[in-house]
């Protein structure tokens, strides 16, 4: 990537996956003097390493689960069975696990059966070899996204992410299978909470341990009787997030990301439309566990027409075709004056495209009007 920056004379590099991230393509752009916008690898930690987040919470006094870290099965065994955090009891693998390395054990035995599977059985590798254990907290789930430089914090919108493959939150968790924004569940006091006791004191601790974050801070919340906690950091937009998030924002983005990369990002305040904006993941056969590649697309154009925006994850050209290349294929995107209006646009344009073994959640959207009710 570097060489390549060289190569095109690119004046901003803005890093999307966190897996290059965790390898330091930051510091490498650094080193070169190359603009950009995303944190180095120890400042990435906020998100590849679960343990070293939370740790780092409960230093800076953040709000989140209560945990313990385990390096063995034996201990992680032992903090399960002695009930420390009750049933449900969250487990969640240490490293990077493409979303997948969380597991909520309802009990005992299938909180033993996913330690198992993870520090021995090596299900998502090395990055299950240390488990964060965490009490289970309840409430709703949301996004909380802000644009840093190092020291300062911009507002750049909340959105609800759905992780579960099928509708009404059942069965396995995915990557994500489609996102609403704005959260109708984020008022104006809530907000300014949520700066204050959790974005504020992460961006001026990861300054004071000497590794300043700049890119994208996605703050994954529960919204609990207690007050907003944090479960996870992202430290890049996530998808299917920024695909309902970046259509809202009403002024040119390059300056902004520019400045944050410089850490020169004076604003207090992002303009955003008022429009709802609802997005839904189309997922290939067998996803999460597994997925085929190589079924043709069609119907992209014809979604395209109806006004919905039709954005590519897993998707490869072949023959002349679009074809499947991955667990999320595509994300249909649509715009609205409310959420009524953006979830009949989204699914207008879902039901235009077809692909052997397509599956998608029919419910995307439905907590917003739900909560606006």
């Amino acid at each position: 990537m570097a060489e390549l920056a060289a190569r095109e004379k690119i004046d901003l590099t803005v890093v999307g996956p966190e897996l290059p991230l965790s390898v330091g393509v930051a510091d490498r752009f650094a080193a070169d003097g190359r603009v950009l916008l995303g944190p180095t690898a120890a400042a990435a930690r906020l998100e590849t390493s679960k343990a070293f987040a939370k740790a780092f919470m409960e230093r800076h006094r953040v709000p989140t689960a209560r945990f313990h870290t385990a390096d063995s099965a034996d201990d992680a065994l032992a903090v399960v069975r002695g009930g420390a955090f009750g049933f449900p009891v969250v487990l969640k693998a240490d490293g990077l696990a493409a979303g997948k390395g969380v597991v909520i054990a309802q009990t005992l035995a299938e909180a033993e059966e996913a330690i198992a599977a993870a520090m021995t059985g090596g299900r998502f590798g090395r990055a299950g070899e240390r488990l964060v254990i965490e009490e289970c907290l309840t409430g709703p789930e949301v996004s909380f996204f802000v644009l840093c430089d190092g020291e300062r914090a911009l507002p750049i919108g909340t959105a609800q992410d759905h992780k579960r493959i099928f509708d009404n939150d059942l069965g396995p968790n995915t990557g994500g299978m489609g996102a609403f924004a704005p959260s109708p569940l984020v008022d104006a006091l809530l907000h300014a909470r949520v700066m204050h006791e959790i974005v504020e004191p992460v961006v001026a601790g990861m300054a004071a341990e000497g590794h300043p974050f700049k890119g994208f801070l996605y703050v994954g919340l529960m919204l609990t009787s207690a007050g907003p906690k944090v479960i996870e950091f992202n430290v890049r937009l996530g998808d299917p997030e920024a695909q309902v998030i970046l259509p809202r924002i009403a002024e040119p983005m390059t300056p902004l990301f520019v400045a944050a990369a410089e850490g020169r990002l004076m604003q207090a305040s992002c303009a955003m439309t008022t429009e709802s904006i609802v997005g839904v993941v189309l997922a290939s056969r067998g996803y999460p566990d597994s997925s085929e590649s190589g079924q043709v697309i069609a119907g992209i154009a014809d979604a395209e027409r109806l006004g919905a925006m039709v954005r590519h994850a897993g998707t490869a050209a072949s023959d002349g075709a679009i074809v499947t290349a991955g667990g999320r294929v595509l994300t249909v995107v649509a715009r609205g004056a409310g959420f009524a209006e953006a979830i009949a646009g989204a699914y207008a344009g879902v039901r235009a495209i077809s692909f052997d073994g397509i599956q998608y959640r029919t419910d995307i959207g439905r907590k917003a009007r739900q909560a606006q009710a």
